[in-house]
């Protein structure tokens, strides 16, 4: 019995721990991200990891995402007679919910991965220790222009999965399966609301700000956990990271849609 209470108790301590560990983790990062003097190139570098490193897994994504949406759409709206309506399921679909998730869940695994295991190999090579003891910041200068790029480059990442998306729709409800194509962009155009665009990008914005979070913060504090110093902790780390920012993202996905619809 003792030896049970004692197990919680530890689990306890462990996660307040873990929580406010988070906590000053992110606000010294949001500290660095409006520190003077600012500086661009750090993240233009990473915009072109986190954007376009991302391109053409979500250009091909969001593209059979569409496609899968336009084959199943036409053949169950055909069944009750309303195929017209096929480009407001496939646009509404993929504006308010598989576009900003589905992008979120590709460049978690695509770059948050990465992410993470880049931070903890370079925690357990010591060198944000050497970064501290040069009287250099790590959290403005790793882990600031990562969040700030990741807030640039997902929303735009979403807009371009939900544009392939509704051009994949198009390709196989129009010209692969013979629907109205007037009627495919009316019926787009006359659902999809500013409401359902602001969702999206609100959505892709939340997404983007928790995945590198999460990510971040699992390899810059490796250490920290007990996962062990070295190679096998870089690498729970990371799939810890990979997981909990996945779930974050669906959950905050439930939560947004249930504030805004």
């Amino acid at each position: 019995m003792l030896e049970g209470l004692q197990k919680f108790g530890r689990w306890g301590l462990e996660s307040l721990e873990s929580m406010g560990r988070s906590a000053l983790f992110l606000l010294q990062t949001l500290l660095g991200a409006v520190q003077a003097p600012y500086k661009i190139r750090p993240i233009l570098c990473q915009i072109q990891v986190i954007g376009s490193g991302s391109f053409l897994v979500i250009f091909f994504t969001g593209a059979f995402v569409g496609m899968v949406l336009g084959l199943q759409g036409y053949y169950t709206l055909s069944k009750y007679g309303s195929s017209s309506a096929l480009g407001a399921a496939v646009a509404l679909s993929l504006v308010r919910e598989l576009g900003p998730v589905l992008t979120a869940l590709m460049v978690i695994g695509r770059t948050g991965s990465a992410m993470c295991a880049e931070l903890g190999i370079m925690r357990i090579s010591e060198q944000i220790d050497a970064l501290d003891c040069m009287a250099i910041n790590p959290y403005r200068y790793l882990v600031a222009p990562k969040l700030i790029a990741g807030l640039l480059s997902i929303p735009l990442l979403t807009a371009v999965f939900n544009l392939v998306g509704v051009f994949g729709g198009y390709m196989v409800g129009v010209v692969l399966l013979h629907g109205n194509g007037g009627a495919y962009m009316a019926s787009m155009r006359d659902s999809v609301t500013a409401v359902d665009l602001k969702m999206c990008f609100v959505k892709s914005v939340c997404f983007a700000f928790l995945l590198v979070w999460v990510c971040a913060e699992h390899g810059f504090w490796v250490n920290r956990r007990s996962w062990g110093f070295g190679a096998e902790g870089v690498s729970r780390a990371t799939t810890s990271a990979v997981v909990v920012s996945s779930v974050s993202v669906l959950v905050a996905d439930y939560v947004i849609t249930s504030l805004m619809i």
